[in-house]
This record gives C-alpha cells, sequence and structure tokens, in this order.
C-alpha cells in the first residue's frame, strides 16, 4: 500500500489513514482495488484506482456513470445501481498525482464468484445482465462514450489479426499455422454480421460488455442475484457483447487457460439457465433480427476472443499477460475449440432457445 498517495486520495473523500482501515482485495487485472473501512461509521466503501492504460479517458467512465445513474434513479429508483460517490469538491473521481481514484458503495452480505459451479448461478447472473440492458432500453445510447473505442468490434479485430500476420516471424507463423487456418477459415463470422449489421432492427443498446461471473453480486446466503458491477465497459453495443460474452465465459467448466483440449465442452444444463434467465428479462424488448443472432452471440465472440489471443502471439505477447511464450497460443486453441465445440451442438442449442422465446 503506498501510504503517502493513498493519503492525498482519502483526503478527497473527507477521510484521513487514522480514521479509515484500509485492504487491498480482488483479483482483477486491470485496476487496483481496496476496501475501506471508516473507524466511526457503519458503511464501508471500495476505493479503485482507474487503469489510464486501458481507459485512456476515465472522464467517459464517470460521465457514463452520472448518466446512467441519474436515468435509473428517475425511472427505476429502487433498482440497485452502483455508481461512484462524490469527492468533497462534488467531483465523480479524484485526481491525485497523476492518477485517477473513484470510491464506491460496499454491498454487505454479498458475494462476486470466480468460477461458475452450478446452473442457478447462471442463471442469476445472466438476469442481472439482461434486467440491466431491460431498464436501459428506452435510454439515448447517443449520449454515452466509448470507454475503449472498437472493444467488439469484430472487422478491428480481423484487421489486427492480418496486420499481424505481415508483420510475424516465419518461425511464429509456423508454429501457429493451424491457428492462423483457423482464424481465416472462420472470417465468414464476420461476413454474416455484416450482413445484419446495418438492419433497422438491430439497435445499439446499453450494454455492459464484461459478463464475467465475477462482475455480478450475489446473496451471500442465498445466492440470489443483487446487481451487475465492474461498470467501466458500460457503453452503447449490440446485444451480442453481453450474451455472447456469458456464453462464452459460462458454456464451460474451464477457463481460456485450460490446455487440455478434450476438457473443452458445452454445458448444455448452463446453456438453458443462462438462455432461460436472459430471455425471461430481454424477450419483450428483442427484435426479430436479435432473435435470429442469439446463437451467433456466442459465435461472434468466442472467435473474437480466438483471435485476440493468435493476435497477440504473432506480435510477440503485448497485451495479454502470459507466464510461458505460447500461452496466448494455447489460448487461441482453447477458444477455436470451444467454438467449434459450440457449432457441433448447434442444433441443440438452438431448440432450447427456440424452447423460451
Amino acid at each position: 500500500m503506498e501510504l503517502n498517495l493513498n493519503a492525498e486520495v482519502l483526503q478527497a473523500y473527507g477521510y484521513t489513514s487514522e480514521n479509515i482501515n484500509i485492504n487491498q482485495i480482488g483479483t482483477g487485472l486491470i485496476n487496483r482495488t481496496y476496501l475501506l473501512s471508516p473507524v466511526f461509521e457503519e458503511n464501508k466503501f471500495i476505493l479503485q484506482n482507474i487503469n489510464t492504460s486501458v481507459f485512456k479517458h476515465p472522464q467517459s467512465i464517470a460521465g457514463n456513470l452520472k448518466l446512467i445513474g441519474n436515468y435509473l434513479a428517475t425511472n427505476y429508483p429502487d433498482y440497485l445501481f452502483i455508481k461512484p460517490v462524490s469527492t468533497i469538491s462534488g467531483e465523480e473521481m479524484a485526481f491525485v498525482n497523476g492518477e485517477y481514484w473513484r470510491l464506491l458503495p460496499y454491498i454487505p452480505h454479498t458475494v462476486s464468484l470466480e468460477v461458475l459451479n452450478e446452473p442457478q448461478q447462471a442463471y442469476e447472473a445472466a438476469k442481472q445482465f439482461a434486467k440491466l440492458s431491460r431498464l436501459l432500453a428506452d435510454f439515448e445510447t447517443t449520449t454515452l462514450q466509448e470507454t475503449i473505442p472498437g472493444f467488439h468490434n469484430l472487422s478491428l479485430r480481423v484487421d489486427q489479426f492480418q496486420d499481424a500476420l505481415k508483420l510475424a516471424s516465419p518461425e511464429l507463423k509456423t508454429i501457429a499455422k493451424q491457428q492462423i487456418d483457423d482464424a481465416n477459415s472462420q472470417k465468414h463470422l464476420l461476413d454474416y454480421f455484416n450482413s445484419y449489421s446495418h438492419r433497422k432492427d438491430f439497435p445499439n443498446r446499453v450494454m455492459h460488455h464484461d459478463t464475467k461471473i465475477s462482475n455480478v453480486l450475489l446473496d451471500a446466503e442465498t445466492f440470489k442475484g443483487i446487481c451487475v458491477i465492474d461498470l467501466d465497459t458500460i457503453m452503447p453495443g449490440k446485444f451480442i457483447s453481453d450474451l455472447g460474452d456469458m456464453m462464452r465465459t459460462y458454456l464451460c467448466a474451464f477457463s481460456e487457460n485450460e490446455t487440455d483440449l478434450g476438457k473443452i465442452n458445452i454445458r448444455l444444463p448452463y446453456f438453458e439457465a443462462m438462455i432461460k434467465a436472459y430471455l425471461s428479462e430481454m424477450k419483450s424488448i428483442l427484435t426479430e433480427t436479435e432473435k435470429e443472432l442469439i446463437l451467433f452471440s456466442g459465435k461472434y465472440m468466442i472467435y473474437m476472443q480466438a483471435i485476440r489471443f493468435l493476435t497477440d502471439f504473432l506480435n510477440g505477447n503485448i497485451y495479454y499477460p502470459v507466464s510461458y511464450s505460447t500461452q496466448n497460443l494455447d489460448r487461441a486453441k482453447n477458444q477455436f475449440k470451444l467454438l467449434h465445440e459450440l457449432s457441433v451442438n448447434e442444433k441443440e442449442l438452438q431448440d432450447i432457445i427456440e424452447s423460451n422465446l
């Protein structure tokens, strides 16, 4: 803990190191996170340092959260939307020594999971992400800013892959030949998306963009969903971003770091729970085009992540942290296998979707 730095940050919110206890928490790779426990108050807070290497314009995060928070407070006052606490000077963030910090209320009696252990947890998580999308269905998305430009832009990711391929060494291209072939053979997914992208009934919506299970708070006793957290990436996007990312991260029992590809399989009960929950909230507002693209959303997001890992491998592992030189290639293999499994099980998965529409 850098106490000298944090002393100034604490002062921005009216605290000092003498009247508050500080503990570093969380396993996130992006932002440093601390639990603040004021000595003479019952309320606790989460203090986060915003990683400006990833989020180049933190003001856009603060602006988005303020707009959405005000909208929800006006239209759905009972909804728990965790927006930042203002500094004592009324700012959305504290700017200290060239770094941005924000303070969030801590929600007691809740937990967040790192790993899904049963389908009901997938149900609760999907329902919370879908509920937020539903409540914001009439929100004017053009008022929001992109906090990570091009984050889920598959066309951009394919272009970055092609650029990396041109510059990669012959050795890396030889090692990754099968995955390069896989990436090129699946490019039709981008063409398919583009054939829909200009339809009037394929709108931009307010999307979370990072729907992993750890970004949902559950009741510590009942494990019922409470709300979504980690709202840095909330911005305009297609419904594909949230639902597809849930498919990518919920459907397999193993993460993208698993190297035994025989373990990469689709868990049908988790898919069914997720789809049932998502559509229980979103079915009434999804357009016909969006309904057509429900299963495709998983293909889109898995393919995009596969080529992002492959691109980083070809670039020399400059974006994703690795513990060995071919880890990003192994991650790409993992995601291409998951994409294959989604296709192999397509009929059964589509039947589950149809039964819930």
